[in-house]
């Protein structure tokens, strides 16, 4: 697998973090999962403000195949949306690393990042998981 850059942070539900250096993160979901749903055709973002629990479903990204579900990889606040994704869902599917970010979330505790997969293990989980 390519494209895992190695500076994130990563759950077993193929969503990506970036720490943004001042307690919130920036929140995705992996190269792994767009292409595995396919081409997006719709995002549901959580609002700005909401308190989230990690393992919270707080989103929904919809493709031409299945939606699914996105979930709060930790406890925080939603502080920013990118809602630029309204009208063009498939920034996820061209730039999930970048323009296809889905929101950003102020850690209740930013130390609990620590606990999550670097690039290689998230790299090693997914080849696991195809098996």
């Amino acid at each position: 697998m390519s494209n895992v850059p190695s500076e994130l942070k990563y759950t077993k539900d193929h969503e990506w973090l970036r720490d943004n250096g001042d307690g919130s993160v920036t929140i995705g979901i992996t190269d792994h999962a767009q292409e595995a749903l396919g081409d997006l055709v719709f995002v549901e973002v959580p609002e700005t403000g909401k308190q989230l629990a990690a393992g919270e479903a707080c989103a929904v990204v919809e493709s031409v195949k299945a939606a699914s579900d996105v979930y709060s990889p930790l406890d925080g606040e939603v502080t920013e949306i990118n809602v630029a994704l309204g009208d063009a869902p498939e920034s996820i599917n061209e730039d999930p690393y970048g323009e296809g970010w889905i929101f950003k979330l102020k850690l209740s505790d930013p130390a609990a990042l620590g606990g999550l997969m670097d690039g290689a293990g998230y790299e090693q989980f997914v080849a696991d998981e195809d098996g």
